[in-house]
């Protein structure tokens, strides 16, 4: 075969050879694209508002029965089954602000059905599946968790059903009492169900512990609705940020923000100063707040209250394994 001939076999051999490798490289990337797609519907940045509070409860938990009674596993499967419930509670509220009209091409923070990223069956087809990932995770916390069965199913349906009804059904969010949902499901509730599942037994006192973490959960959704106040409005929502107006809303978002470290400032001096180490995020909120009160840098404001929250939680649950004594919970 002379040089040209096997030049022109060669060049097709490489041409081939490359289409292949770009097939292959497509096959790959399209089913990891898939999955990014699906974890970014989840709102993987809202996710500390349920997380922080279970490891909180946990953490008390801990602090009542000892490491020789506290048991990991009830604690990984009380994570998963909290998150992934929260995970659903985020894809039925993409799902019914699409399909009302309140999510649009202009003003929607989340992108997922808007912009055509998933399909609505898509969507639909994600929450069921999480719902009843939950639902298996929380069969496996009824084997391993002391507590009653009728009690861990009373507040973990009662979350469950919360998380729907926030946009799904009734949709609380709509009527203005989302806030009230969100302080009380992200918060009281959570931490609760993290301790009962390890000590098996309620512990009321643990609600002032969460006072600190669902305050500052609830200043990112008021945030979110400050932000989207005007939208709301034209599409007919009531939002407390709409009844209570743009002066009274940077009050109250004010006040969700800097109380905890007050509470922790009297919890530090009175009872132990490991209560004060959450302290350190106190100029990041100082940020965060001069950010709410202006129009240009509002826009992520809600992202920025997240991740206070993240940091913000972390180094509370850090303060209640280092502080001397947990006031008003009796070790057992």
């Amino acid at each position: 075969m002379d040089t040209a001939a096997e030049g022109v076999l060669n060049n097709g051999n490489c041409a081939k050879s490359s289409s292949e490798e770009d097939k292959c490289a497509r096959s790959v990337e399209a089913p990891l694209m898939k999955i990014k797609t699906y974890l970014s519907a989840l709102r993987p940045w809202s996710l500390s508002a349920s997380l922080v509070p279970t490891l909180l409860g946990a953490a008390i938990a801990y602090r009542t029965v000892g490491f020789a009674e506290f048991n990991f596993l009830t604690f990984v499967f009380t994570v998963f089954t909290v998150v992934t419930v929260h995970c659903a509670g985020n894809v039925v509220n993409t799902y019914f602000d699409f399909v009302k009209g309140i999510d649009n091409r202009k003003s929607s923070d989340d992108r997922t059905l808007v912009d055509h990223i998933l399909t609505k069956d898509e969507v639909v087809t994600l929450g069921a599946s999480l719902y009843c990932a939950g639902c298996v995770g929380f069969i496996f916390l009824v084997y391993l968790s002391p507590a009653k069965l009728e009690h861990l199913a009373l507040v973990y349906f009662g979350g469950l059903s919360s998380s729907f009804l926030y946009t799904g059904g009734i949709g609380l969010k709509y009527i203005a009492l989302g806030d009230v949902l969100i302080l009380i499901i992200f918060g009281p509730i959570s931490v609760l169900f993290a301790y009962m599942a390890q000590t098996g037994h309620v512990e009321w006192m643990t609600i002032y512990y969460a006072v600190p973490l669902a305050l500052n959960t609830e200043a990112i959704l008021h945030s979110n609705n400050t932000r989207d106040a005007d939208a709301d409005r034209r599409v007919g929502i009531v939002t407390l940020a709409i009844l209570i107006g743009k002066t009274s809303s940077y009050i109250l978002y004010a006040l969700l923000l800097f109380t905890p470290y007050v509470m922790f400032v009297v919890l530090g001096v009175k009872y132990s100063g490991a209560f004060l180490i959450p302290m350190v995020t106190l100029p990041q909120a100082f940020k965060i707040e001069k950010q709410f009160r202006n129009e240009a840098t509002l826009h992520g404001v809600p992202r920025q209250t997240a991740k206070l929250n993240l940091f913000f939680g972390i180094l509370y649950v850090m303060a209640c394994f280092c502080a001397t004594q947990l006031p008003f919970i009796t070790r057992k």
